[in-house]
């Protein structure tokens, strides 16, 4: 073989080495950028699974098994005369009417004269930054299913937070439950799997469907005060034959 063909043979070699080289580098190129496709087309799916069941939690309609009226409402007592309140947990004047007339309703049902249905509605959410009218009309419904719906909307309105704050968090209502004996792992996962979120915005439409603009609403056999101090409710009760 002469010098020259033998440098030829070297040379062509070489290129040939330096081609299956470029080559296995491209196949390690694209295996790697495969991987790395895989990995975050799965970790896309994993977080649009995950936000659809969130979403899923939120969006889908449950009813708590102790509703009244169409499901709208929690009762207490069971006298003659129907007294339907609407109220939102940040209301400020919705707490005062507890404060003023929450025992003349008590009296009342005691005294088996009235049937009394609340309804948790939720018209104030842009007073929170959280929308606490929302996740506390929730809560109460959580509350309901576990038993304790008048224990813990009397212990919502005792802690009730400042219009234009965040309200209070979920542990806390979480905590406020266990404090009336909501200490079933159901009542916490209710409150932060949102279970009764879709509940409360219909049962806020359905309020606003009936006229109810404001709150505290009161309304005593189907006619709303509208004046709901304790003596105009008593008055209304013996008018509607109590």
């Amino acid at each position: 073989m002469s010098k020259g063909t033998k440098e030829r043979a070297q040379a062509k070699k070489v290129v040939q080495q330096q081609l299956a080289k470029e080559r296995r580098r491209t196949v390690t190129l694209w295996t790697t950028v495969g991987v790395v496709a895989v990995l975050i087309i799965a970790g896309l799916i994993g977080w649009g699974v995950a936000s659809g069941q969130e979403k899923d939690t939120a969006g889908k309609l449950t009813v708590p098994p102790t509703a009244v009226d169409d499901g709208t409402a929690f009762a207490r007592g069971s006298g003659p005369v129907t007294i339907d309140i609407y109220e939102d947990f940040m209301c400020p004047i919705c707490h005062e009417f507890e404060t003023a007339a929450g025992p003349t309703v008590t009296q009342l049902v005691d005294a088996k004269k009235v049937t009394v249905r609340y309804h948790p509605i939720a018209i104030l959410d842009r007073y929170s930054t959280t929308e606490y009218s929302t996740r506390s009309a929730g809560a109460a419904a959580a509350a309901a299913a576990g038993g304790k719906f008048v224990e813990y909307h009397d212990v919502l309105f005792a802690n009730q937070p400042p219009e234009n704050s965040a309200g209070l968090d979920d542990a806390k209502l979480i905590e406020l439950g266990r404090s009336v004996g909501l200490t079933d792992a159901s009542f916490a996962d209710a409150v932060n799997g949102k279970t009764y979120t879709a509940w409360a915005t219909k049962v806020t439409d359905t309020a606003s469907s009936r006229g109810v603009t404001g709150t505290p609403t009161v309304m005593v056999a189907g006619k709303k005060l509208d004046n709901p101090s304790p003596q105009a409710l008593t008055a209304a009760v013996e008018a509607a034959g109590a």
